[in-house]
């Protein structure tokens, strides 16, 4: 198995503990990015994984590079262009929310254009290419090359899967739903949550209030089938159900609709929350490497869900944990005992 991501990577700043960021004098340091994380944890995985991006020719960016090259990813990474995107979190608890301030203007993957990109050379036996909302939202200029990557990939009979990740401040609903349908005859897996949904093609599910944290999983059906008939070339919707008790505890669990048929996973409840971030990539990673390795659709669920569970332990945006870690959750349940 091969699977290739593109998209933006950032350099992460987050004040030690809990600090709020008006507070902080010194931060810790690392690297996320959607698509950098699904990357990170197929390889994480054991299977061959490939990110493409652009990033400036200095030292935090060769610093980047070595550490997915130390987490056992490949980086296709163009040289160029002005700078590297940041991001500042602030970890919340109880009550208080997780705040996340970007510092993304003019980052170089804005740049990168198709002329720049290899395209046998990139797609050498890859199997599945993802992508999400967030690449196509950043500028135009990634857009249009995502779009091309992505068309690429469908030419070649690579699986396509696209995590929806709507972020309000990178863009309208209007325009998220107008550049992201374009996308959808591409993709084969869509990945998503309802209120991405929702702000992006308009759909909800019924009985659900997501502000209040309850979720009909029912209405998960409706969504899906109306996506089906929209996009044909969709074979499988999953989505995430989180109902958020409070910024340090939730509720945690998955749906698949594969061949008009629903697979619910296990719930697991999350009482102390590490960090979050990522957690919607990590079921995505999940999610890929199941499917890919032929697993039943209730297996692969099953198989994201465990996965994105233990991130919500693990601090920084890449899931540091193995097929066998994941696996033992899915049998076992998470007792928290240590593993002698």
């Amino acid at each position: 198995m091969k699977v290739l991501t593109f998209g933006e990577i950032m350099l992460r700043l987050q004040p030690f503990g809990f600090k709020r960021l008006s507070q902080a004098d010194s931060f810790e340091a690392c690297f996320g990015g959607g698509e950098a994380n699904v990357a990170v944890s197929i390889a994480r995985f054991g299977e061959e994984a490939v990110f493409l991006s652009k990033l400036p020719a200095n030292e935090i960016a060769d610093h980047c590079i070595a550490a997915l090259r130390g987490e056992g990813v490949t980086p296709y990474i163009v040289r160029g262009g002005e700078r590297m995107g940041i991001y500042f979190i602030e970890k919340g608890a109880s009550q208080r929310a997780s705040k996340v301030v970007y510092d993304r203007k003019y980052a170089s993957v804005n740049t990168l254009t198709p002329d720049e990109i290899d395209f046998d050379r990139l797609f050498d036996g890859v199997d599945w290419f993802h992508f999400t909302g967030i690449t196509a939202a950043i500028s135009e200029g990634a857009y249009r090359t995502l779009s091309v990557v992505a068309e690429e990939a469908k030419r070649r009979g690579v699986t396509v899967s696209c995590d929806l990740n709507y972020r309000k401040n990178l863009w309208t609903s209007e325009q998220a739903g107008i550049q992201m349908r374009r996308l959808m005859p591409f993709v084969d897996v869509l990945i998503s949550n309802e209120e991405d949904c929702k702000q992006v093609f308009g759909l909800e599910g019924k009985g659900s209030d997501i502000e209040g944290g309850v979720l009909n999983a029912d209405g998960y059906a409706d969504i899906a089938a109306k996506i089906r008939k929209e996009f044909p070339s969709i074979s499988s919707v999953a989505f995430t159900l989180r109902e958020s008790l409070s910024a340090s505890a939730n509720n945690w669990s998955g749906v698949l609709f594969r061949d008009g048929k629903g697979y619910f996973s296990k719930k697991y409840a999350i009482t102390h929350i590490v960090d979050r971030v990522g957690g919607g990539d990590s079921f995505a990673g999940g999610l890929i490497y199941a499917l890919a390795s032929g697993k039943e659709p209730q297996d692969a669920i099953e198989f994201a869900v465990a996965a994105s569970c233990l991130k919500h332990s693990i601090e920084g945006d890449w899931n540091a944990v193995s097929v066998k870690e994941v696996e033992s959750l899915v049998k076992n349940g998470g007792s928290g005992r240590v593993a002698r």
